[in-house]
C-alpha cells in the first residue's frame, strides 16, 4: 500500500529534525523517570521519604528559575549552541547522579539536570519548526509526537531500569541524552532558527504588569500543588516494585500525553478556556480526595493516578494556552514569566506531602492538595472578568497549540 503525500512528507525529515526529536523524546522522559526509583533510593541511601522528594523539588526549583533567562540566553547565543549546552548539562548531572554515594548530593545533582532540561526542552520547538520539511504542520506533529512518547516511556524505562539498580536510570539517561548529543552535533550544524532578542528583565516586568498573567499564575501555583503529589508521593503509599510503579505511572503518561494533544483542543474550540479550567480543575480536586479516600487500596488508588494523568493533561495544555491569550506581551515572555511562577507549587509539594503524611497518614496529602487545586477553581472562576480577553477566541491555530503543549509539560 503506497503511503499517502502527507504521509511521506512528514517521514521524510532533515537529519537535523529527527535529532531533535530523538532529544525531546528523552527529554520529556525525564518528567517521570525518578518516580519508581524513590522508595528505593530512600531505602538503600537510608533517606526519609522528605529528603527522597527533594529530587523532584530541586530539579523543578531551578527549572522554574531558569525559564526566566532561557529565551534570553538562546537569543544570543542561538537556538543550536543552546540544545547542545542543555543536553551536554543534562549528560554530566544525570551521570553524576547515577554514581553519586549520598541522597543529598543526588539532591544538588538533579538541580543541575533541571537547569540542562529547561535550555534544552524550551528551544525545541522553535528549532524543528524551524527545519522541519512540510511547513509548521508537520513539524508540530513530530513535536506533540516526541512528547507524547517521552511521557509515557519515562516512568516505565524508569521502572524497568530500577529493577537492576537505582543508580541504572541515572546512567541510562546519561547515556541516551549523550546519543542525542552527539547526533545534534553531527547532524545538525546549520543554525536557521531566528535570534530573537528578548531583554533579561521581560519576565520580571510581565508578573509586575499584568494582573491577568498573575492571577493565572497564582492558580498554577496551587494545580501543581496537586500534580506532583500525585506524581511524586504517590510511590510512597502505593508500596509497589519499581516495575509496577513504572506501569502504573506509563498509564499516567498516556493519559497526559492524549489529552494534552487530543483533547483539549477539542474542549477549547467548543468551551471558554476559563469554563474549562475551573471544571477540570474541579474534578482534579475530586480525584484527589478520592485518592485520600482509597489510599489503602493500592488497585484504587492505581485508578486515582491515571484518571488524574487525564485531567492534568487537558489543564497543562489549557492553562498556557490561558496565558498566551492573557496578554499582549510576546508568548515567549508570558511563558517564561508564568512557568517560573508555577513550577513553585511544584517544587514544594513533593517534600510537604512527605511531611503531612509523618504527622497524620498518608491520606492527609492527598486531601491538601484536593483543597488547594480546589482553591486554584474558585480563583479562577472569580477572575473570569479579569480574564475576559483569555476567552475571546474558542479555538487556536495548531502553532500556539504546540506552544502551549510545550510550556505546559516542561516540567
Amino acid at each position: 500500500m503506497s503511503r499517502s503525500p502527507a504521509t511521506s512528507s512528514l517521514l521524510h525529515q532533515p537529519r537535523a529534525v529527527w535529532a531533535v526529536a530523538f532529544a525531546a523524546v528523552i527529554a520529556f522522559m525525564g518528567i517521570g523517570l525518578v518516580d519508581p526509583i524513590l522508595p528505593a533510593i530512600s531505602a538503600q541511601l537510608d533517606a526519609s521519604p522528605t529528603q527522597a522528594e527533594l529530587l523532584f523539588t530541586s530539579y523543578l526549583l531551578v527549572t522554574g528559575l531558569a525559564m526566566l533567562v532561557t529565551s534570553w540566553v538562546s537569543g544570543r547565543i542561538g537556538a543550536r549552541r543552546t540544545l547542545l549546552i542543555g543536553l551536554g548539562l543534562v549528560v554530566v548531572f544525570a551521570a553524576c547522579a547515577g554514581a553519586a554515594g549520598d541522597v543529598n548530593t543526588i539532591i544538588g545533582l538533579r538541580a543541575g539536570w533541571g537547569l540542562g532540561n529547561a535550555l534544552f526542552i524550551s528551544t525545541a520547538l522553535a528549532t524543528i519548526v524551524g527545519a522541519a520539511a512540510g511547513g509548521a504542520g508537520n513539524a508540530i506533529i513530530l513535536y506533540e509526537a516526541a512528547l507524547g512518547l517521552g511521557i509515557a516511556i519515562g516512568p516505565l524505562l524508569g521502572g524497568l531500569l530500577g529493577e537492576v539498580s537505582w543508580r541504572a536510570p541515572f546512567f541510562g539517561t546519561a547515556a541516551l541524552m549523550a546519543i542525542a548529543f552527539v547526533a545534534l552535533l553531527v547532524m545538525h550544524r546549520d543554525d536557521t532558527t531566528p535570534r530573537v532578542r528578548v531583554p533579561l528583565r521581560a519576565p520580571f516586568s510581565a508578573l509586575r504588569r499584568e494582573r491577568g498573567l498573575r492571577r493565572l499564575a497564582v492558580t498554577a501555583v496551587l494545580y501543581n500543588i496537586g500534580f506532583f503529589t500525585l506524581l511524586a508521593y504517590t510511590p510512597f503509599p502505593l508500596g509497589f516494585g519499581a516495575i509496577e510503579l513504572g506501569l502504573t505511572f506509563f498509564g499516567w503518561g498516556v493519559g497526559v500525553a492524549v489529552t494534552s494533544v487530543w483533547v483539549a483542543p477539542l474542549l477549547t474550540a467548543r468551551y471558554r478556556r476559563t469554563s474549562v479550567l475551573a471544571v477540570t480543575l474541579a474534578l482534579l480536586s475530586a480525584d484527589l480526595l478520592a485518592a485520600a479516600a482509597a489510599v489503602g487500596s493500592p488497585s484504587a488508588l492505581v485508578v486515582c493516578v491515571v484518571v488524574g494523568g487525564l485531567l492534568l493533561g487537558v489543564l497543562n495544555t489549557v492553562f498556557t494556552e490561558a496565558v498566551m491569550e492573557a496578554t499582549d506581551l510576546p508568548r515567549t515572555v508570558a511563558s517564561s514569566a508564568y512557568s517560573s511562577v508555577r513550577f513553585l507549587g511544584g517544587a514544594v509539594a513533593p517534600p510537604l506531602a512527605a511531611w503531612l503524611a509523618s504527622q497524620a497518614g498518608d491520606w492527609l496529602p492527598y486531601t491538601v492538595a484536593a483543597a488547594a487545586v480546589l482553591a486554584g477553581a474558585i480563583v479562577v472562576r472569580a477572575s473570569r472578568d479579569l480574564l475576559a480577553r483569555v476567552d475571546a477566541h474558542l479555538a487556536e491555530s495548531p502553532a500556539v497549540e504546540a506552544v502551549a503543549i510545550s510550556v505546559g509539560d516542561a516540567a
